[in-house]
């Protein structure tokens, strides 16, 4: 197969940027001309993966079809893992595909192509810490299921236990293990509000942060807030507390031993060990390298999202957040359809901090710094931060699915929770 422009990765700016590609270029082109391949067939928006893992968000209502969304934004899409990348040929091997048994869906193959860009994501960093392996990830959608079931026998278990509690650790305070806490919150009581008395349990949340914060990354106002919520729900926050090794039952820091049933990694980010095998540069935490225009160490090869390693400003890169991988799908898409022309787009790309939100589970719970509107010290806090948090969501579905189609969704999605409830319980 040869396509001109091949998407690898079909997360946040990868998605988006296929469908951009794919309307501009129509429905008799775009098929012909752009290819994006994922290993799943369906895609879930990965800020929202917390949400999966606690039940609050089911994929089923959520998750879009790619061949689907192929179809309506007139680009193709394959499935597949790339394994292999041989720049100077503009060749590309895809791995052999199984399904759980060990049988073969797609067999290993090759494609040709006249550009690329990678948009394969990241996920944890584990530093090296001994028995990281038996905490949950949520790297993906599958990771955030297998975490749900392991939840959902976890909370029946405790309401039957003779000291009816549920311990939970989540190691990393940055905006996932924050949001997962507050979420596994309102799980824990939409989950006991069907209970007889003499089985609800208590559910103890510990937040591990080596940092002297939680949210270090986001300006301390907003870590402050974040922390008195959390702790007003009975969360319980351990800044400086260094992970030294994890058990089946507890967490070894540096501060002690945290006891706990289910154990969740949400600290640090690193790109796949795999990304170092390609044939492009890479740094110590296996991201693409690339320059201001987005460009890799090899030419018509471009880099996105949480695989690269961009400049931004004052010696930082641009941040791993889906917000910067719209901008940059927004820039790439300007960017291929010059180069389809036969013309370059000379701009480099030059990404705004429009702030930082962090949803915490009820609408009074969110914390917002908007940069982009107020200045650098504008906070913005309650319904009115959870409303543009929201906004977010919706914008990246209205990316792919048009104002129309994402009107409708929203209802749908409101309409089944007002009957079937907020809480996934199957």
């Amino acid at each position: 197969m040869h396509y001109d422009i091949v998407i690898v990765g079909g997360g946040a700016g990868g998605l988006e940027l296929a469908a951009q590609l794919g309307r501009k270029l129509g429905r008799q082109r775009g098929p012909e001309k752009v290819l994006l391949i994922d290993r799943t067939v369906f895609h879930i928006w990965k800020p929202t993966l917390h949400e999966v893992a606690a039940g609050t968000l089911d994929t089923h209502q959520e998750g879009l079809s790619y061949p689907i969304l192929a179809r309506r934004n007139h680009f193709s899409f394959t499935l597949g893992e790339l394994s292999a990348l041989d720049p100077a040929a503009r060749r590309l091997t895809l791995a052999v595909m199984t399904d759980e048994q060990g049988r073969e869906l797609a067999p290993e193959r090759s494609i040709t192509l006249t550009h690329l860009v990678l948009a394969i994501g990241g996920g944890a960093n584990l530093f090296g810490t001994p028995g990281a392996e038996r905490a949950h990830l949520l790297e993906n959608t599958a990771d955030a299921e297998r975490f749900h079931t392991r939840l959902l026998t976890a909370f029946t278990r405790a309401s039957f236990a003779p000291d009816r509690s549920l311990a939970i650790a989540i190691v990393g305070g940055g905006a996932t293990g924050v949001e997962l806490s507050a979420e596994l919150i309102e799980a824990h009581n939409e989950f006991l509000g069907g209970l007889a008395k003499d089985q609800r349990f208590r559910l103890d949340i510990t937040i591990l942060e080596a940092a002297e914060r939680i949210l270090g990354q986001l300006p301390e106002k907003i870590s402050t807030q974040a922390q008195t919520a959390l702790e007003r729900k009975g969360v319980k926050v351990l800044t400086g507390a260094k992970v030294l090794s994890i058990q089946d039952d507890r967490v070894v820091t540096s501060k002690g031993e945290i006891p706990a049933s289910i154990i969740v990694w949400a600290a640090g980010v690193k790109a796949a060990d795999s990304n170092t095998t390609l044939g492009l540069e890479t740094n110590r935490l296996n991201q693409f390298v690339a320059n201001d225009r987005l460009e890799t160490s090899a030419p018509d090869i471009w880099a996105m999202g949480d695989c690269a390693a961009a400049p931004w400003t004052e010696g930082r890169n641009i941040p791993a957040r889906a917000a910067a991988a719209h901008q940059q799908a927004d820039y790439l898409a300007r960017v291929l359809m010059a180069r389809l022309s036969e013309r370059r787009h000379e701009a480099p790309f030059q990404y705004r901090d429009f702030g930082s939100l962090v949803s915490l589970g009820d609408s009074r719970g969110v914390g917002a710094l908007m940069g982009g509107l107020g200045g650098p010290n504008f906070f913005i806090e309650g319904l009115i931060a959870k409303w543009i948090y929201m906004s977010l969501h919706l914008a990246h579905h209205r990316a792919i699915l048009g104002a129309t189609k994402t009107v409708v969704l929203a209802l749908a999605r409101l309409l089944q929770e007002r009957v079937s409830g907020r809480l996934k319980l199957h």
